[in-house]
């Protein structure tokens, strides 16, 4: 049976070493690394590869989301789960547009958060299906009163919601039917009516839109 490896952020020690414990008293998971800072996650997470990131919603330095997004950007294959203490709509919007593949609170009992691990070790979406495609509609549709997003065509703003998906310019070629060079070249359009410089940039405009 081939181990789970997870990776886990937060800035609280305690609640690391907690979750650590509960992590490795399963038998199947293995904890492989572990943070206090965003920061330092962005950087150690793509080096380990681990299968699932367990990511704290709000840190001193940012926040899980940021992280997942980020992460997520280098190596999609990474699966990220966010956990938290707050019950925001917000913040569950931002994760979703993140990639994140759960959002769980804090109040989740031991047994509930290694079945999630496993799930989301093994590919599974947990966020409701039906809010995450309302949520990219509302990102690739954009609204009439939001001004970021008035001078972007509308397969502009379809490659908007992709990137927030975080796909890569190949998966939204493969995905919309395009060239890839195509897809950068719309890419490279869009962030520069959006005053951008980086397609994480644009992931992170997306999920503020929907504030």
């Amino acid at each position: 049976m081939s181990m789970i490896r997870v990776f886990l952020l937060d800035d609280h020690e305690v609640v690391r070493r907690g979750l650590r414990e509960l992590l490795e008293s399963a038998g199947d998971i293995e904890v492989v690394g572990e943070s206090g800072l965003a920061a330092e996650a962005t950087a150690r997470i793509p080096a380990l590869r681990p299968d699932v990131a367990i990511l704290d919603g709000r840190l001193p330095d940012g926040s899980g989301i940021d992280v997942c997004r980020e992460v997520r950007s280098v190596d999609p294959t990474i699966n990220a789960l966010i956990l938290t203490s707050y019950d925001d709509d917000d913040a569950l919007f931002a994760a979703i547009l993140a990639g994140a593949a759960g959002y769980v609170l804090k109040q989740i009992t031991g047994h509930d958060l290694l079945d999630t691990v496993r799930r989301v070790a093994a590919g599974q979406q947990l966020i409701d299906p039906a809010l995450t495609a309302r949520v990219l509609e509302r990102v690739r549709s954009g609204e009439p009163t939001t001004p970021e997003l008035a001078d972007l065509t509308d397969r502009e703003r379809e490659i908007l919601g992709l990137i927030a998906e975080g796909l890569t310019n190949r998966q939204i070629g493969e995905r919309l039917f395009l060239a890839e060079k195509t897809v950068k070249n719309y890419v490279s359009s869009l962030l520069a009516k959006l005053g951008l410089e980086r397609r994480t940039q644009a992931a992170v405009l997306a999920a503020k839109l929907l504030k």
